[in-house]
């Protein structure tokens, strides 16, 4: 579908181009934070310039436009197997008119695509809803930021953390020291618990469309987030590594139940670049709007 294909491509433009504005907030109260001459301030300054420059010119935010990541709902009744042909005919003309770089890299071959499509390449979850919407969230993810989540398999001796929201706490700060500046922070990150490894790794991701200024869907779990970005700044690893009071920006976390055997804990990070933007796509007439 013509129509939907182009719906796309303008989603790829928003994600790539343009930063939430709660992300862009978040950045601006943390430099305020900052002391007047400090590296932190001067990181973030310079952090909320390119985001501008980025606006102006419509020229993506970071030169590593990542891997998209696709969070897709569709309606009863529309074949997912259209929507993935969609998808990659859109990845591929996204790739060259915003540009993107090509990221797709053969495992075998090790040969770019050229157009960010391969092999599962874009990521692609979907999910059956009713009414006659169709919603997709984007995530454009960096590798820097990717290359430095941990899992774990709760309990943990080295970390002394048992099978607990504490023994989360602690996971998720050993983390945050060991990725130190590595990820480009102020870091938003995602947190996955559950009962297998590869549902807490797409729980993990699935937080980064949450914004900053939401609340978890519990009272334990609200205070958990916030109680773990305020120890994750005391720990002084600041913007971009160089110090500072802002590491950051937001902890949030999603809960699966667990089989009584096990807890998997997955800490995934995002860059103080959340490239995120969500699609409506109204099927009956193909109209659509882009929001943060």
């Amino acid at each position: 579908m013509r129509e939907l294909r182009n719906a796309i491509i303008e989603l790829y433009r928003k994600a790539a181009t343009s930063l939430p504005q709660d992300i862009e907030e978040g950045l601006r109260r943390s430099m305020k934070r900052e002391g007047k001459s400090s590296s932190a301030r001067t990181a973030l300054s310079v952090i909320l310039e390119n985001i501008s420059l980025a606006k102006e010119t419509g020229r993506p935010l970071c030169q590593d436009t990542g891997v998209p990541v696709f969070f897709v709902k569709i309606p009863v009744g529309q074949s997912h197997r259209k929507i993935r042909q969609d998808i990659v005919s859109a990845t591929r003309a996204a790739t060259k008119r915003i540009p993107l770089r090509p990221n797709a890299v053969d495992i075998l071959t090790e040969k770019n695509s050229g157009e960010n499509t391969g092999i599962n390449f874009p990521i692609l979850y979907f999910e059956e809803t009713g009414g006659e919407k169709l919603v997709m969230d984007l995530i454009l993810k960096g590798a820097g930021s990717e290359n430095i989540g941990q899992l774990y398999k709760l309990p943990d001796a080295a970390l002394k953390a048992e099978r607990d929201l504490e023994g989360v706490r602690k996971c998720v700060l050993d983390a945050v020291v060991r990725a130190q500046g590595k990820g480009c922070p102020p870091y938003i990150i995602g947190v996955g618990i559950g009962a297998s490894k590869d549902q807490v790794t797409m729980s993990a991701k699935a937080q980064f469309l949450r914004h900053l200024d939401d609340t978890a869907g519990s009272v334990a779990l609200s205070k958990l987030e916030k109680k773990i970005v305020h120890d994750i700044n005391r720990l002084g690893i600041g913007p971009m590594g160089l110090g500072g009071k802002t590491t950051a920006l937001a902890v949030k976390i999603g809960v699966n139940h667990r089989h009584p055997a096990s807890y998997f804990v997955d800490v995934s990070f995002m860059c103080w670049a959340d490239r995120r933007a969500r699609m409506v796509f109204h099927m009956k007439n193909s109209k659509f709007h882009i929001q943060e």
